[in-house]
């Protein structure tokens, strides 16, 4: 049978101070014999796609100019 899960004012401090501040993400929690044990945070970093894409296109831009010169061939 499950006991019933004793969360304290300690644990919700740590809860909040996790959450706190996270933009894209999870927190979850560990849970063993009706007591907390853990606490894990996992951020995202989200980027803005054009910003990428320019970045991904100048440095193809530069292997298609040096292929079309002949600078690939043997």
């Amino acid at each position: 049978m499950a006991k019933p899960l004793k969360v304290d004012e300690v644990w919700l401090e740590r809860i909040a101070e996790l959450l706190n501040g996270l933009e894209f993400g999870s927190v979850s929690i560990v849970v063993h014999e009706g007591q907390i044990v853990q606490i894990e945070r996992t951020e995202r970093k989200r980027y803005d796609n054009k910003a990428a894409a320019r970045t991904s296109s100048a440095g193809n831009a530069g292997k298609i100019s040096a292929e079309s010169r002949g600078a690939g061939k043997a």
